[in-house]
């Protein structure tokens, strides 16, 4: 018998919004797998901890998940950490991997998900709430309403090109981009919110496009919408 991978999404900061399900799938395995060179000192760990204390006493197991653009580094990487997860499978041991907001929404989880699931073994996704959808209800307005469109956008990516989309624009990965983002946003006639660190104690929130900050980290959400 082999063990199952499982992505277990923790949501996008605050360890309330974790789902039964997620608390229970922890609970229940040993083995956890956490993104970042130090598990005790990643997001994800922090948050899932407060939720389930028993976390503390579990198997650990650092993934190391380099930031880079270097498309042979980044495949080796992944390789190399699902090199570091079939160990535990082969064991039999099942695996969860713990990762912020939702597992199937531009998660690192799911490079060594597809590398599993080829290798033969058995996976499994726990959802989780999406980063854009908590800081909607922490601005407290809708995503969508009747007919509009949703548009999910790595704002990292061709700024000019990729903006120009009518309904409503979840500007996800914009960290490095802000000052481009927060220009071209200014052009537009356009109510705009902006989320950092949703849901954990630094969080802060601005309502206009003037407000904000350049330099906000890399938990930082935008959410453009047409005005009516």
């Amino acid at each position: 018998m082999t063990g199952k991978l499982i992505g277990v999404g923790v949501g996008p900061g605050d360890p309330e919004q974790m789902t039964l399900k997620a608390v229970r799938v922890i609970r229940e395995n040993e083995v956890i797998a956490v993104p970042g060179e130090n598990a005790r000192d990643t997001v994800a760990y922090k948050i899932a901890v407060q939720a389930v204390p028993e976390l503390e006493q579990k198997r650990l197991v650092p993934v190391s998940m380099p930031m880079i653009k270097d498309r042979a580094a980044l495949e080796r990487s992944h390789d190399e950490a699902a090199d570091q997860v079939e160990t535990y499978l082969a064991q039999g041991k099942n695996v969860v991997f713990l990762t912020l907001g939702d597992p199937t929404v531009y998660s690192t989880f799911m490079y060594v998900h597809k590398r599993i699931k080829t290798r033969g073994y058995q996976t499994e996704i726990v959802s989780g709430i999406p980063s854009f959808c908590a800081a909607a209800a922490r601005m407290d307005i809708a995503l969508t309403e009747w007919n509009e469109e949703l548009h999910v956008i790595p704002a990292v990516h061709n700024i000019e090109q990729e903006l120009n989309y009518s309904g409503t624009r979840v500007l996800m990965k914009s960290a490095r981009k802000l000052g481009a983002v927060k220009e071209k946003l200014l052009r537009e006639d356009c109510d705009v919110f902006m989320v950092e660190n949703c849901g954990m104690e630094n969080e802060r929130v601005f309502v206009r496009a003037e407000d904000i900050p350049e330099d906000a980290g890399y938990y930082s959400l935008i959410i453009a919408k047409e005005k009516k």
